[in-house]
């Protein structure tokens, strides 16, 4: 009897273990992000005014490089934005990298890493705007979801 014990208890774990494993993995196939901005963020074709926002991979098997942006309480689509692969040094916390506009116009949305992912999306922009964004001085923000950026004035600060 010890031994029928000692298998069903097993067997339990496997399957609570088989159970759970698909909820853990969806966070990490949608990617599934809440930012909140404190002032304008730019994103390709529109800027979003201060607040909160949902930033979620497109459901594809075959383009894991569209990101939908929602409002906060998930009711409206604010954007789909097609995105291209781009690699960070090391897996972290979530992480986003602005660039940092000139005058008065808002910081633009450059990179968004998701937790523990080397492999992140970098937003993709006109022509015209994506040559003077790469020339523009970068500011990333590190934080643990929902990750907060503030106006921190200068890069690296």
């Amino acid at each position: 009897m010890t031994n029928l014990k000692l298998f069903s208890v097993i067997f339990g774990l496997i399957l609570a273990v088989m159970v759970l494993s698909p909820a853990s993995r969806a966070d990490v196939w949608n990617q599934r992000t809440e930012l909140n901005f404190s002032q304008p963020v730019e994103i390709p074709g529109r800027v979003l005014p201060a607040g909160t926002y949902w930033f979620v991979l497109f459901n594809s098997e075959s383009d894991r490089d569209i990101v939908q942006v929602f409002n906060a309480d998930n009711s409206q689509l604010c954007a789909t934005l097609i995105t291209a692969p781009t690699v960070r040094n090391s897996a972290g916390d979530t992480e986003v990298v602005f660039a940092e506009r000139r005058h008065s116009q808002p910081e633009a949305l450059w990179k968004w890493y998701y937790p523990g992912l080397q492999t992140g999306h970098e937003f993709l922009y006109p022509a015209h705007e994506e040559k003077n964004l790469r020339q523009d001085p970068k500011q990333v923000v590190n934080g643990v979801p929902p990750l907060t950026v503030r106006d921190t004035g200068t890069a690296g600060n």
